[in-house]
């Protein structure tokens, strides 16, 4: 079937994910961008189902209770177990769509019954979990449960007779929900189902344990590297609703490839993640946010070094999840030691955003930044913003003592910031994205990463990135563009389990080349990253949900001999 032959709708979605209204990693962001979208298409026919984990004292942010039709009255009514409760609202992002969010703490009481009928049914072994499995799996068991009970009760039916399930679609992202997809298809086998992994928990694991994944991939039996790495449980539920899924996808063919080796299911759809500009601000207002991300970053690199950049200095910054070898950072702080030695056209401060285990933003630093005077004398250890619970067993800090960064050569400056940039984080008090605007450059060289966000963020912004062919998104540009900054803003450098010193002297030199354009030619990068964000749009990347979905519903169609 090619991408344009999907014919079929579901007349209701329900989709299911730890990260509805639960802003944690990058799935919300795909979900969250796709809402408008989907919404946009047709209004009001998607419910997005995520855990209630939310307290009177600690309120989501983004969600927001309040009457929905139809759904509303389900939920006054409904019967659920003890234990179980839900929330009808609104998810307060563009496009506000119907959100339920689900309390389920009564589930823990049933897990073992609940395991054991999974085992008989699906074959999930649920022996070896431990951390956070049975979390997952209660939160995924109680979804199911929620999902049944609003299509008996006629929701969402003009007439309110058909509560089948025909014609509906339900969607898990997720390991962690893949018990609510093997519920489903135990309870009511009308309704259509798509599983979706974002990342294999086992090629992850993989990856965390310093094991070559792309050059053995041949080689990797899913089952036995479970039970090697102690990921049995996770490995069986993720394999199973891959299995017993309608229709199967994952977001890009370097996950595809994992998928079928390590679960032994090819997806059925490759559904690259989309994305919607609007935090980007408007043309008025760009070169104004640019000028004040610009005088943060830099002048909270000169308070800490006592250096004197100015606004001619080259700021380029990598960020993300601190996952050390996954995410590059490795990469990236051996290729900013490999600048001092190459004759850049401008200074370079390089920013490593990632979240670990911080305290406070150091008060030294801090205190020159509310001074008006000017430092020129750097602070003790001028590499970092914010206190660190663990500094002697933090990755990123022993890296950067070890290149020799502490001692301050103007030429190039790395400095960590190990804290969420939220707005208040005591240093910059600037969102990331209001942070970003104002960098030259990003590089993002990950080992592991099935889409990646943060370089598509980064050409959204204007701002030229580096990334590797590791990563779904690099892989996407390949196919798309010619690989020059020129063309898409984007230059992808190609990663492999053998050439990691390459990769490093390569995307130094990809830095050094953007020190050196004139500011014209930056300008048309900058516009050429522009156009590569556009043409990563949802409305340009719905289509392949489209087809998935009509996926499912033949294929359940079949399944239940519904003529």
């Amino acid at each position: 079937m090619n991408i344009n032959s999907a014919t079929q709708r579901p007349r209701l979605l329900f989709e299911v994910s730890w990260e509805v209204c639960n802003k944690i990693g990058g799935i919300y962001t795909v979900l969250s961008t796709k809402a408008k979208t989907l919404q946009k298409i047709s209004k009001d026919t998607t419910v997005f189902i995520g855990p209630d984990v939310w307290t009177d004292d600690n309120p989501s942010p983004w969600f927001k209770e309040c009457y929905v039709p139809g759904l509303s009255k389900w939920a006054k009514n409904a019967q659920l177990p003890e234990g179980v409760s839900v929330r009808v609202g609104r998810w307060e992002i563009p496009g506000r769509p119907i959100a339920v969010l689900v309390k389920f703490d009564g589930m823990y009481s049933v897990k073992d019954e609940f395991y054991g009928e999974m085992w008989r049914q699906f074959g999930v072994d649920s022996l070896h979990a431990y951390g956070d499995y049975d979390e997952g799996c209660a939160f995924a068991h109680a979804a199911g449960i929620v999902i049944e009970s609003i299509i008996l009760s006629g929701y969402g039916l003009k007439d309110g007779t058909d509560t089948t399930g025909k014609g509906i679609v339900a969607h898990f992202d997720e390991w962690t929900t893949g018990m609510g997809l093997l519920y489903l298809k135990w309870k009511m086998p009308q309704v259509a189902t798509v599983f979706t992994t974002h990342a294999t928990s086992i090629g992850r694991s993989i990856c965390g344990n310093n094991k070559p994944l792309y050059d053995y991939m041949a080689g990797y039996n899913g089952d036995q590297m479970a039970r090697e790495l102690n990921m049995e449980a996770k490995h069986s539920i993720e394999k199973a609703a891959a299995h017993q899924a309608d229709a199967f996808t994952t977001v890009s063919e370097i996950t595809a490839r994992e998928c079928e080796q390590l679960l032994e299911r090819r997806p059925d759809v490759v559904t690259p993640n989309g994305f919607e500009k609007n935090f980007v601000p408007a043309a008025s207002k760009f070169d104004a946010a640019r000028a004040k991300a610009r005088a943060s970053l830099i002048g909270v690199a000169n308070a800490l070094t006592g250096a004197d950049y100015d606004d001619n200095a080259f700021v380029v910054i990598t960020s993300g999840r601190c996952e050390y070898r996954n995410k590059g950072i490795d990469v990236y702080l051996d290729m900013a030691a490999t600048l001092r030695s190459i004759p850049t056209c401008r200074k370079v401060i390089a920013y490593v955003m990632v979240p670990a285990w911080s305290k406070d933003a150091r008060t030294d630093l801090t205190g020159r930044l509310a001074s008006d005077s000017r430092h020129t004398t750097p602070l003790d250890e001028p590499v970092i913003t914010h206190t660190l619970n663990n500094p002697d067993h933090d990755a990123v800090i022993g890296r950067i003592r070890s290149l020799g960064f502490c001692q301050v050569d103007p030429r190039v400056t790395v400095i960590y910031v190990p804290c969420y940039l939220n707005g208040t984080d005591g240093v910059f008090n600037h969102p990331y994205y209001d942070l970003l605007i104002g960098a030259d450059a990003t590089v993002f060289p990950s080992y592991y990463e099935p889409w990646g966000y943060t370089p598509l963020e980064s050409v959204a912004f204007g701002v030229p990135t580096i990334t590797t062919s590791l990563s779904g998104f690099g892989q996407w540009v390949l196919e798309s563009f010619q690989n020059i900054f020129e063309e898409c803003g984007v230059n992808v450098i190609g990663r492999g389990d053998s050439n990691y010193h390459d990769v490093v002297t390569n995307i130094a030199h990809a830095i050094e080349y953007l020190t050196c354009v004139s500011p014209a030619e930056m300008a048309d990068i900058r516009k050429a990253a522009m156009r590569t964000a556009a043409a990563a749009s949802w409305e340009n990347f719905i289509v392949y949900y489209d087809l998935t979905y009509d996926i499912a519903l033949t294929n359940a169609t079949k399944r239940n001999d519904i003529k």
